[in-house]
């Protein structure tokens, strides 16, 4: 089997472009770092490195092997970082990022706790709408609510909990108008909805799993959830909201969720790590933090469990 340290000085031999460079870097006599080199083409049969008194280079197979080589440092990292960490107590600083509405309605009372349970660690929270760099910002984590699959990247993506979004309305607006039966019925309605691209539909999901589109004008259009939610408290119309950012209207009574059984979408929270920075245990604690205790803050009430709803808006919707 390969020796893991040669494969490493190979690596650091073909990084600093020579012997001598990773000698003084690795404070290795370049004899050592020969003999291993010579070890490894051994071992692999081939010949990785051209060297001679007057030239270094890398042979075509040695630079195809150079690629796997760094694939096989980067697991060996990872397995003994995930081993060390659980030895280590989590600390230092963790600079994170999370939309406007995570960190107002379901991250505040999280971070506190997680904070009196690791007293050695410090959080900078940026709380944005934008859509940042995590790397190029300088980001440990960054949380993102999403209705759709993340894209790919180099990040680490983790699940950390289920935000559906939920149909709200006051009871004075439901009173008035009547509350809607049906998904079809939704579109006599007035609505209030999130800016997204122009769309004009809601696209409902049913428990069983069934979909129905609706289409929607909607008299208020925001990216600011907490107007969209006050213009519905205030009599203006049906509103899709995450079900958690409107738990305190429910619990007062100002809101009562509309067509119980079916969602406006079936979001999800995921944490965003970059890859080294997603080894530190102050970081992979928060995360495991997060996806032990932001289930129960993002779940939403059945609307059995909110009290009586209004009649039925067939007769009285306009």
């Amino acid at each position: 089997m390969l020796d893991l340290k040669d494969v490493f000085f190979f690596v650091q031999i073909v990084d600093r472009g020579g012997f001598t460079s990773a000698s003084k870097s690795l404070g290795l006599a370049k004899s050592t770092l020969s003999n291993r080199i010579r070890d490894l083409e051994d071992v692999l049969g081939v010949t990785l490195l051209n060297r001679t008194s007057r030239r270094f280079g890398v042979t075509e197979v040695g630079m195809q092997f150079y690629h796997y080589a760094q694939t096989l440092l980067q697991a060996a990292e990872v397995a003994e970082e995930a081993v060390r960490q659980r030895a280590s107590e989590p600390s230092g600083v963790i600079r994170m990022t999370a939309p406007i509405e995570i960190a107002q309605f379901a991250l505040g009372d999280l971070l506190a706790a997680f904070l009196k349970k690791y007293p050695k660690v410090r959080i900078v929270e940026i709380a944005t709408d934008t859509l940042v760099d995590i790397v190029a910002d300088g980001f440990d984590l960054a949380l993102r609510g999403h209705r759709s699959p993340l894209e790919d990247s180099s990040l680490v993506q983790r699940c950390v909990a289920r935000a559906p979004w939920v149909l709200f309305a006051s009871p004075g607006y439901l009173d008035a108008r009547g509350v809607p039966a049906t998904p079809d019925e939704i579109s006599t309605h007035d609505t209030l909805a999130i800016t997204q691209g122009g769309s004009s539909n809601w696209e409902l999901l049913a428990a069983d799993g069934r979909k129905h589109s609706v289409r929607i004008v909607p008299r208020l259009q925001s990216n600011n959830m907490v107007a969209l939610k006050e213009a519905a408290c205030a009599d203006l119309g049906i509103v899709a909201l995450p079900g958690y950012v409107c738990r305190d209207e429910i619990a007062a009574g100002k809101l009562r969720q509309v067509l119980p059984g079916w969602i406006a979408a079936d979001a999800r929270v995921s944490a965003l790590i970059p890859y080294k920075r997603g080894l530190l245990p102050a970081v992979r604690a928060l995360v495991d933090f997060l996806a032990d205790e932001m289930p129960r803050v993002t779940a939403f009430e059945p609307a059995a469990a909110q009290g009586p709803q209004p009649k039925s808006s067939r007769r009285r919707a306009r």
